[in-house]
């Protein structure tokens, strides 16, 4: 088999993956979670529902995956940043593309997370995605700092620190109601780890 058929069916593949998220994520905000199934799914990325489950385990899981793919892109940054930038220079500039989220885009990335901090089912299917986006972040680290995970802790306690410090952002955002800005926080988050997290100074 040629290489470029490999190619043509592996981007088959991710796009009738990345259908299947759209059309789970759509339903469950349109319609509530819990009013979601899996055929409804299939039927909305016009797909057979067998096909559904060459790709995903169950609804929740299908619904959270677009946020998870989103964190997969950040991996993809990081990875493509200058083999010699420091660490945490590069990890701020994967973040950067939240400085050019248009509003609405924001908006809808609310809406997303408030409902999946909602329901227990959907929270534990994000938390065993991070788990898989750990292991990426992860590898990514320990090439670009020359160690090896199996032995050297760091690049696994480097790559769980990206993944709570980019949640917590979000979440600081989400909650304080639009008088924060995504980017803003991302950066502040950053900067304190990088500091080492120093306890902030309390006025009397």
């Amino acid at each position: 088999m040629t290489t470029a058929v490999v190619g043509r069916r592996e981007r088959k593949k991710a796009e009738t993956r990345a259908a299947l998220a759209r059309a789970a994520m759509r339903l469950a905000l349109d319609r509530g979670v819990e009013n979601v199934t899996t055929e409804a799914i299939a039927e909305a990325a016009d797909v057979a529902p067998r096909t559904f489950r060459n790709y995903f385990s169950g609804k929740e899981e299908a619904i959270v995956a677009e946020m998870a793919d989103g964190m997969h892109l950040i991996a993809d940054e990081l990875r493509a940043r200058p083999a010699g930038e420091p660490l945490w220079d590069a990890v701020g500039h994967a973040l950067s593309f939240m400085r050019s989220m248009p509003p609405e885009a924001l908006a809808e990335m609310a809406a997303k997370v408030r409902m999946i901090r909602a329901s227990r089912a959907l929270l534990a299917s994000q938390l065993a995605g991070f788990e898989q986006i750990g292991e990426e972040f992860t590898a990514i680290i320990a090439e670009r700092t020359g160690t090896d995970a199996r032995t050297d802790i760091y690049p696994r306690l480097a790559a769980a620190v990206v993944v709570a410090t980019l949640r917590m952002a979000i979440f600081t955002w989400l909650e304080s109601d639009g008088r924060l800005n995504l980017a803003d926080v991302a950066a502040d988050a950053l900067a304190r780890v990088r500091a080492g997290l120093p306890a902030p100074e309390v006025s009397a």
